[in-house]
């Protein structure tokens, strides 16, 4: 009589040639299968062995590719893509009052946001990106978009003094933030944040009642601060504090905080966010872009600072390429730092995956590949000329790849890109529609 045991069914067996858990820290796992059950990931184990212990609905087989958690874009304003290049090389004050705001303001409403929020979807799903944290106006629309595709995101409910197309009044802000955030209650896919829009853009009180409600509602922070130096002047000048001290009197310096630029930061200030467990989103391309300076990512690392990466919107990056920003991020902090150990590959890649993640409060559910979390999981062809001979899987991922090498990708178990074709997205309706903007953005705006 036989003793074999039967396989465990799971619905997909993917094999890789390496697989980067993320947690260990900079394990690389050779020859490696990930198995997955519904949304979830159940084992991580050789492939011979996965081939014995599990019969798979599906198997996936990619010798030459590393299989890595999907990358989490822990800023951006997905919208504005189809602002893409529409007001280059300028100042970020000028570019904002003088070409942003003006053309927002002329296309600004639903079906905007709706049709920008498609073409970023099928652009970061291209990109190995399968989480966003999202700031910007219509987040009623923003999720709708992100549900139907299948897309993890926490969609920004937007605080600002004044009024624009989505709201008029404070009340009427907090009024359908709270709308929004009921409505997406305990979705699997989509959470919220409060996103009071800046320092400079948002009045103690409304501060006060942003934090009260995070609070109550167990509801992350996501906040643009200490962008540039002329807003630490005008903090002082107008409050007597800079903007993080301002923050903290109106105690929103805590571990529900997602702040974002910090390129101005003292060693005291970089203290007190490792010290309340605030999470810091290092945004290097559009800091560069816009020349607002340089956050020091090695400093914020070292000190024990959650650290996350995001593109911010394509106005001021112009695209929405994890795998771009993550070498920028490296690169600039050696140069910062003055050290060119400074944020090595692993640490710049866990900045990318579950650095994000955790920014987001979904630290328990992505950014690793770990038995019990989401298959959020992307595949990338190192097999290329481009990135031969590999001598270090990691360092080759982060210095030498480009978001064009990401082959598959799934998001909750499902897949959404198969061997470089998207699944159920129309590219060329895409592009149509994205030309078609450019067309009323001309006509509006000239």
């Amino acid at each position: 009589m036989s003793h074999d045991v039967l396989p465990e069914t799971c619905d997909l067996l993917i094999e890789a040639g390496f697989v980067i858990p993320v947690v260990p820290h900079a394990v690389v796992l050779e020859d490696h299968a990930v198995a997955v059950r519904g949304s979830e990931i159940v084992a991580i184990l050789p492939i011979a062995e996965a081939r014995q212990r599990y019969a798979a609905a599906q198997t996936i087989s990619r010798p030459e590719a590393a299989l890595l958690p999907g990358m989490v874009n822990a800023h951006t304003h997905n919208p504005m893509t189809l602002l893409r290049g529409v007001a280059d090389d300028l100042p970020l004050m000028e570019w904002l009052q003088n070409h942003i705001w003006p053309v927002e303001a002329a296309v600004i409403g639903p079906e905007f946001v709706a049709d920008g929020m498609a073409l970023a979807i099928a652009e970061m799903i291209r990109g190995g990106t399968t989480c966003a944290n999202e700031n910007y106006f219509f987040p009623d629309v923003q999720a709708a978009v992100y549900k139907r595709h299948g897309f993890r995101a926490r969609v920004g409910l937007p605080v600002i003094d004044f009024p624009t197309a989505w709201a008029k009044t404070s009340d009427e802000y907090f009024d359908r933030a709270g709308e929004v955030h009921d409505q997406w209650r305990g979705d699997a896919l989509i959470g919220t944040t409060f996103a009071p829009h800046a320092p400079y853009t948002v009045n103690d009180a409304n501060f006060e009642r942003v934090r009260m409600l995070s609070d109550q509602l167990d509801v992350p922070v996501h906040l643009h601060t200490h962008e540039t130096a002329q807003e630490i002047a005008d903090s002082l000048q107008q409050h007597g504090q800079r903007p993080l001290a301002r923050l903290d009197r109106l105690g929103l310096v805590n571990d529900r905080l997602i702040a974002v630029h910090m390129t101005q930061l003292t060693e005291a200030e970089i203290h007190l966010c490792a010290e309340r467990g605030v999470s810091v989103v290092h945004c290097p391309e559009s800091n560069l872009k816009l020349a607002s300076g340089f956050c020091p990512a090695c400093a914020l690392q070292r000190a024990g600072v959650n650290l996350a990466i995001g593109t911010d919107g394509c106005a001021s990056n112009n695209d929405l390429d994890m795998f771009s920003e993550t070498r920028t991020a490296a690169q600039l902090a050696k140069a910062v730092a003055n050290d060119a150990t400074a944020l090595d590959a692993a640490s710049a890649l866990h900045a990318a995956t579950l650095g994000g993640a955790r920014a987001l409060g979904f630290g328990d559910l992505i950014g690793s590949i770990e038995a019990g979390k989401q298959a959020d999981l992307i595949c990338v062809d190192l097999g290329a000329l481009e990135t031969q001979p590999l001598h270090h899987v990691v360092s080759q991922l982060i210095y030498a790849t480009g978001r064009h090498q990401v082959s598959d990708v799934w998001i909750a178990g499902k897949a959404r890109m198969q061997q470089r074709v998207l699944v159920d997205i129309d590219t060329a309706a895409l592009i149509a529609n994205a030309r078609q903007w450019r067309e009323r953005i001309r006509t509006l705006h000239g």
